[in-house]
This record gives C-alpha cells, structure tokens and sequence, in this order.
C-alpha cells in the first residue's frame, strides 16, 4: 500500500509541475536561504564591528540608513536601520549632565560624533550648518547649550564665521572645531577665534572624550570664576540660578517681576536650597542694586540682643552699650535687608518689625522719638511660618505682612537634572583651588549623585563636591569618592566603606614571638618568629589594623593621628587588603 502511495504521489507532482517546475522550485527556495544567510551574515559583522568600536565602511553605511544589502545583485534586505538597535542598552545609564551640539554638514560624521557623544553620557543634538547652530545656542530652550563640536568647512555658514558671531555676542559657550584638513594656520586661526579645542576628522573616541571633558571643565570653571566676582562685586543676578527644572523656572519667573517693584517678599524653602542667592538675584536685578544689600541670620541673634542688632541703641541705653549702634535696618537705609530665617525672632523683636514694616520708622532701644527708614525688606524662612502661627509663637498680623509676595524655591531632590550642572562647577572650582587634575565625573558617579535626595540640598552638595576632590586620585571622580553617599543610594557598592570597630577588633590575633612580649597592649614588635627583623611593610599594616580598632571605625580620627591623609589612608586599607568584611561600617 505504501509503495503505491508514492507512485502516485510521484505522478501527481510530476503531472501538476513537471519535472523541470519542481527543480526550479528547489532552486528558488536555495536561492532563498543563500540570501537569507549572507544577510545575517552581515548584520552579525555590523553588530560586531560597533561593539569593537571599528567605525568600518559598513558600520557608517549601517548607521547611515543605507541597506545592508547588494543592489547589483538584486538582494534587499527588508529592513533598514537608522540607528542601532543596541543604542539604548549601550549608552551609559548615568544622566547626560550636558547638552553637546554638533553642527557639521556630512550626515555621517553628524552620526558618529552624536553616536561618540551619547556613548560617553551626554546629551547630544545636531545640525547641518553654522546657521542652525547659532539659533539652536541662542534659543531659551530648557536645556541650554554646553557644548559646539564645530566643522570648520560647511556652505552656508562656516566655523570662523560661526566663532566670530559667538564673540560678537559674547557666548560663553565653548567650542571645539573639527576639520579634515589640520593645518597650523587654521589651528592658530580657530584658537584666536575663540575655539578651546582642536581635533582632525576622522577624530577616535579616546581623543574626543578627552577634549570634550577638558572644553566642559573649563567652561564649569569660568562660569564658577564669573560667580564668584559677581557675587564678591554683588551683581548676583538671575543668570546665576539659570535651571534645567520647570519648577525652578517658574520660581526665576515670579521673582524677575517682584524685582521690579518694592513688594515684600517671603522666600520658602529647605535648607540649603539657595534662599539669600534668590533674595540678592531680586534686588540686583531691581532699582536699589546700587544700595547697600545687608543679610541678617535671625536665628544666629542672642535673644536679649535682637532688637539692639535690627534697630540700634543710644549709648547708656543698657549696660554695657558704651556707644550709639545704628543697627540693621538702618544701615540698609534705601537698600534692601534680607531676614533669613526670619520664624525664629522672639515674640518682642515681632511687635517692632510689624511697626516698622507698617509705618516705615524704628525705635532704636533708648532713643527718644522714632527714626524714619526707608528699606525694602526680603525675608525667607525653612520653616512652616503658617503652623507657627497657628501654634501661637509667630504673630499673626506681622506673616500676612511678610507673606505678601511668597517664592517657594523647590528642593534639590525637586530638580534633579540641576545636580550634575552643579557638582560639574563644584568640581571645577575645588580643583583649582586644590590643584588636582581633576576633569569630571564619571558617568556611574552622576548617576549616583542623580539619584540620592540630598536632604542638605545645595550646601550639601558642594561639601560633598569638596571632600570628593580632595580625595581624587584620578581625573575623573567615581564612587569610590563619595562612600558616604553611596551607602545611602540602593544598587551602588561603596568602594570605600568606614571601618567597624567591632570587625577590626574581630581580627585575627599574631602568634606569640620567641622575644620578649611588649609590656604593654598596644606595642608593636620590630622582631618576627625567627628574631629577624619584620618587613616596613608589615610592621605599617599592623600599625593601621591596631588604629582601626583604637579609633573604632572613625576615619577622619584615624587619618588625623596617623598624620596622613584620607586618600592615602584609602589606598593604605585597599593594599593591605582590608575589605568589607574588616572595614564596613
């Protein structure tokens, strides 16, 4: 039966194609998997050739949306890629902490440079010439541009041309040309124009990230140096609390226009959050900018001298006034005084700001009449001024008089794309300052920045910024130099964590020498087993192992004893090999 069955199968085939139809059919269908297979073939040679970093003629063709296919030999892929598939889970998962813009005419260096650019952990965008790039750096977009990767020759309008314009209206941007033609006049000509960098096409990776990190230091650095004379000159202004966060915008918005009038404003916010930064911002950008500016801490006030210190005394007024003070507000007479703090005045120092507020005059302690003042009064707060008045320790009458304007500055951990552009000039300015050769941070380390919450905001950030400098040993600052923050951050391992006492004290003990032992707990045997002289070496760890257990896990004590440093004490515990099992804590 069976064998009947493929006869007439064999005839039915044979009488429905033919036999020359069925060979063509086979044929076709090896055609089919011969094509198939060379265009898998060379997908799999794409794929490998990006991740060896070999920017090939078919990785720029890939990237370049061509087919990966032969025209002339009638194959078509049917698919073609602009960009790798791989280009998300490749890129660096920590935040793009600056803007770059790549204004070049050839859509495939456009591609590589963007490509290099988002690999290493910035934002990137493009342009196809001089003219877009000027109105791209020009534009009040929410993020701003940090960065022109620059080609020298395009059509419409070339590099010179574009550093010209740039130094014509004074942007700070700054600007790394490209070309493939590097001559030394058209170097020298570019460093004149303005540009702080230099690289010839086709430029590799390493050259770039390195010119790119040294251009972004010095602009972090300038723009640190540019804040700091103004904030010495006291032209702070609102161009010093530029954001990323719309909250924050929108908080710059409303200040800009309480600037332009003598409305009283109350500032909100936490700690830290930059409270007399946005109070000196509205009064510099405001008529009395040229009147004296006076910052009075509330909180920092002995009681008994509150009104003394706001509102000045005669001499003999109280023991020990031997002179006339003219106190606070007085010396803020047509300028602007800035209370910070201002929920933690006593109940009697309330009773005379609300007067002076309401009727314009003081009665400085002792004086005989009034004296008219005429300030303008800023005043912030990190405390809840409503729930004080509800609980009875902040009058009533004097918040309303207070809170006629309110600004609600958010929180760091509110905005936190801000925390990379400012660790990015902390970190330029502790460097100078120190003399380390420090560039930035690296793409795990503004992760973890990103991530934390920063309860000191500000502040916090830039001592954090401080301690992280001085203990780089590198160019770049990672993890390792913010233990404490990476204790407190999920997913991140502490490179260098505190040492527990109670694992130091867990330490294996030495054998007994054949010598005499010390007299006494705590002294160190010059001797080995054998009475010969121990290794430096040995003699230094043991040294640490003892002070890790004497200080109990306190770093800072343990480096200042030993008189070295924290870096170096660092690198001492990783030498030794002191892991986390003798020195978390």
């Amino acid at each position: 039966m069976s064998g009947s069955r493929a006869d007439f199968a064999a005839d039915f085939a044979g009488a429905a194609f033919g036999e020359e139809d069925l060979v063509r059919a086979i044929d076709l269908a090896i055609f089919a998997a011969l094509v198939l297979a060379e265009v898998l073939v060379v997908f799999l040679a794409v794929v490998l050739a990006a991740d060896m970093g070999a920017p090939e003629v078919w990785l720029r063709a890939y990237r370049a949306g061509r087919p990966l296919g032969n025209p002339a030999a009638g194959l078509n892929p049917a698919f073609t890629l602009t960009r790798p598939f791989w280009h998300i889970s490749r890129t660096p998962r920590g935040p793009m902490s600056a803007t770059i813009l790549i204004a070049d005419d050839d859509p495939v260096q456009r591609r590589l440079i963007e490509a290099m650019a988002r690999r290493f952990g910035y934002r990137a965008e493009t342009v196809d010439g001089g003219a877009a790039a000027l109105a791209r750096i020009e534009a009040r977009d929410p993020c701003p541009i940090d960065l022109l990767i620059l080609d020298l020759v395009m059509p419409d309008l070339d590099g010179m041309a574009v550093l010209a314009r740039l130094r014509e209206r004074r942007s700070t941007v700054p600007v790394i040309v490209q070309t493939a033609h590097g001559s030394i006049d058209a170097v020298v000509s570019a460093v004149r124009a303005g540009a702080v960098d230099f690289v010839v096409k086709p430029v590799g990776a390493e050259r770039l990230q390195v010119s790119i990190k040294n251009a972004l230091r010095l602009d972090a650095l300038g723009d640190e140096l540019r804040r700091a004379k103004r904030r010495g000159e006291g032209r702070v202004g609102f161009d010093d609390l530029a954001s990323r966060s719309e909250d924050m915008a929108r908080v710059v918005r409303l200040a800009e226009r309480a600037s332009k009038s003598a409305i009283p404003v109350l500032i909100e916010g936490e700690s830290g959050v930059g409270k007399e930064l946005m109070a000196r911002a509205i009064r510099a950008a405001g008529d009395r900018k040229a009147r004296p500016f006076v910052a009075v801490n509330c909180g920092a006030l002995p009681e008994n001298l509150v009104e003394s210190i706001l509102f000045g005394h005669e001499k003999g007024a109280f023991t020990g006034a031997v002179e006339r003070h003219s106190g606070k507000f007085l010396d803020a007479n047509g300028g602007t005084l800035f209370l910070d703090e201002v929920g933690e005045l006593p109940p009697n120092a309330q009773v005379k700001l609300l007067r002076a507020l309401q009727e314009g005059e003081i009665d400085p302690v002792g004086a005989k009449r009034p004296v008219r003042v005429d300030v303008r009064v800023i005043s912030a707060t990190n405390r809840d001024l409503l729930s004080l008045v509800k609980a009875g320790s902040f009058r009533e009458d004097l918040f309303y008089r207070l809170n006629v304007y309110p600004l609600s500055v958010p929180p760091l951990r509110a905005r936190r794309d801000d925390v990379i552009d400012l660790a990015r000039r902390f970190a330029a300015r502790f460097a100078a300052e120190e003399g380390k050769p420090v560039r930035g941070l690296s793409s795990e380390a503004a992760e973890l920045l990103r991530r934390y919450d920063w309860p000191g905001n500000v502040r916090q950030l830039e001592n954090a910024l401080f301690r992280a400098v001085v203990l780089a040993d590198g160019d770049e600052l990672g993890i390792a130099e913010f233990p404490q923050v990476a204790a407190q951050v999920e997913g991140f391992d502490v490179r260098v964590p505190p040492v527990a006492a109670s694992a130091a004290l867990s330490a294996p003990l030495r054998e007994p020498a054949p010598y005499p032992a010390a007299p006494e707990p705590g002294a160190l045997s010059l001797l080995d087993e054998t009475g010969d002289l121990r290794p430096l070496e040995s003699i230094e760890e043991e040294a640490i192992r003892f002070a890790l257990a004497h200080c109990r896990g306190r770093m800072s004590e343990m480096a200042r004893k030993l008189k070295i440093g924290r870096s170096t004490l660092y690198r001492k515990l990783r030498e030794f090999g002191i892991g986390d099992g003798e020195a978390a804590a």
